[in-house]
């Protein structure tokens, strides 16, 4: 189901969205590090201060090369609704149908979103919204996962200390890579999946050998 979403054409009347979390801890300097200089590159102590953690929803559009980070003090069902009702409301208005990949987290459902609004609102964005899963224990099918790889390496691979600043970091690559547009050259596809999972379509591993 989500192989053959991602193989589909672009479709502003109904986008497609991948989405993820992943918890960020603040790491504070116990001495202040050396500056770098010509010659040599910044020096710090092994040494460091814990300052709590965050955590990070990610939002993935594969199709125009767009991303959103939202920080949250949690991951909690009520963040969850938020994200969902900012993508109907806020980054995708004029969509008739949003449909959403998600790994199987007990938060990434319908039901979390009755935790947050009314029964009518609820309604009224579940109507916007079309959910669809990756199976377990197979995460890595979302294609945000490259994305938040990408965040990780190119953004927190360092010590962060205070929520503000990490929201000024983040909010400046997320810049630099919305404007450049930057994509994901997704190459697993439906046929790749029957040819190396054959355990997973065992009628058509039974065909292939007949063939």
């Amino acid at each position: 189901d989500v192989l053959d979403l991602y193989s589909e054409a672009p479709d502003s009347e109904r986008p497609l969205v991948c989405i993820d979390e992943t918890p960020v801890q603040l790491i504070g300097e116990v001495r202040q590090p050396i500056p770098a200089r010509p010659g040599q590159r910044e020096r710090y102590d092994y040494e460091y201060r814990r300052n709590g953690t965050v955590n990070l929803f990610v939002t993935f559009d594969p199709q125009r090369g767009w991303r959103n980070v939202k920080i949250t003090d949690r991951r909690a069902a009520v963040d969850y609704a938020h994200c969902m009702r900012e993508l109907v409301d806020v980054h995708y208005p004029d969509a008739a149908c949003i449909r959403v990949v998600q790994d199987n987290l007990s938060i990434h459902t319908a039901g979390a979103l009755y935790q947050a609004f009314a029964p009518a609102e609820v309604r009224r964005i579940l109507r916007r919204l079309e959910f669809h899963y990756t199976p377990k224990h197979a995460s890595w099918l979302n294609m945000v996962e490259c994305e938040i790889s990408a965040l990780q390496r190119q953004c927190l691979g360092r010590r962060i200390d205070d929520p503000k600043r990490l929201r000024k970091e983040i909010a400046a690559w997320q810049r630099q890579r919305n404007k450049a547009q930057d994509r994901i050259k997704w190459m697993f596809t439906t046929d790749k999946a029957r040819a190396k999972l054959g355990r997973a379509y065992p009628a058509t591993a039974k065909e292939s050998k007949l063939l």
